[in-house]
């Protein structure tokens, strides 16, 4: 919930801005118009730019790598005492 408020917030604070950007004239209308595209375009190059930076810094766990094989030793294990026969490239 926090985070719909915090959205909620700056597309508010975005409004205001672009109406006040409107009706005092400092800018060209030409260029207050397009104010909603370049901060959708600009919201589009941060959400990549998070995913990226996301995808770099991936944290490895080895720890959990060695749970989770030994999860499905147990499940292969389990599934063979219920006599499901598993055929494993």
């Amino acid at each position: 919930m926090k985070h719909i408020i915090k959205i909620l917030t700056f597309l508010v604070a975005i409004s205001a801005f672009w109406i006040g950007l409107l009706q005092t004239s400092m800018v060209p209308r030409s260029y207050t118009w397009l104010l909603p595209i370049y901060m959708i375009m600009s919201l589009g190059c941060y959400g990549l730019l998070m995913v990226g930076v996301g995808l770099i810094q991936f944290p490895t766990c080895p720890h959990e790598a060695v749970l989770l094989q030994q999860d499905i030793v147990e499940a292969k294990d389990f599934l063979k005492q219920k006599g499901i026969d598993l055929v494993s490239n």
